[in-house]
């Protein structure tokens, strides 16, 4: 079986439509500004894009504080170049559309409950799939609810997470959300940010805007096996 190229899937889907007058409307589940630097730059040439900001996995309340803050300036940023016109040091055009940004409950304790009986787990594994389960899964629900056409989530842009496992939860949610729906509401856009240089363009951005970065994903389990010392 052929393993499917998740960046060549986004670029013929985004073909499809690059012609039409009308740009659909993508919810873009967001984990931090440095991996959306690049998403973003990308992905607002050809979609009216609104940033959901929902992560109950980062466990410590200034953390999150901080990234929230953090993807609220970098949008800020984004959409100054589109009000100047200058897009000097980005790979964008004229054609680039303003960003919003959405932010989801922040509760802690739902990614405590829905992970309960997974602490030790390794990173990378089962808990990690729970995990994106959780907020991919209200991405879709919010998509639905809010007529977004599509979703989706930078989180494949980094080489610690496995593009297989989110595109194969990100499709589950749609089909979960359209069968509770009883019709097609919304579709999974299918991504691996990464390739094309994409996590390298990242990390050129997240320099040029001075982005604040983290080595870990949020959660207490991810920060203590990076920093055991701690």
């Amino acid at each position: 079986m052929n393993k499917r190229n998740y960046s060549k899937e986004l670029e013929k889907k985004i073909e499809s439509f690059a012609n039409k007058s009308q740009r659909p409307r993508l919810l873009l589940h967001a984990c931090c500004a440095p991996c959306s630097s690049y998403c973003l730059e990308y992905l607002r040439e050809y979609f009216d894009i609104t940033v959901f900001f929902y992560n109950p996995n980062i466990t410590e309340d200034e953390e999150y504080r901080k990234r929230v803050e953090e993807e609220k300036r970098l949008i800020a940023a984004y959409n100054s170049q589109i009000d100047s016109g200058n897009f000097e040091g980005m790979n964008s055009t004229d054609k680039a559309g303003k960003i919003q940004i959405l932010e989801g409950n922040y509760e802690p304790r739902e990614f405590f409950e829905a992970v309960k009986g997974y602490e030790l787990c390794p990173e990378g594994g089962d808990r990690c799939r729970i995990c994106f389960e959780l907020r991919l899964g209200e991405t879709a629900r919010i998509a639905a609810a809010e007529d977004y056409e599509y979703f989706t989530t930078t989180l494949t842009i980094s080489p610690l997470k496995n593009a297989d496992v989110l595109n194969e939860v990100g499709e589950q949610a749609a089909a979960q959300i359209n069968s509770d729906c009883g019709q097609e509401k919304v579709h999974f856009l299918p991504s691996d940010f990464k390739k094309k240089e994409g996590y390298k363009r990242s990390i050129e951005l997240s320099r040029q805007f001075d982005l604040y970065r983290q080595d870990y994903c949020g959660c207490g389990f991810s920060r203590q096996e990076r920093h055991p010392q701690d």
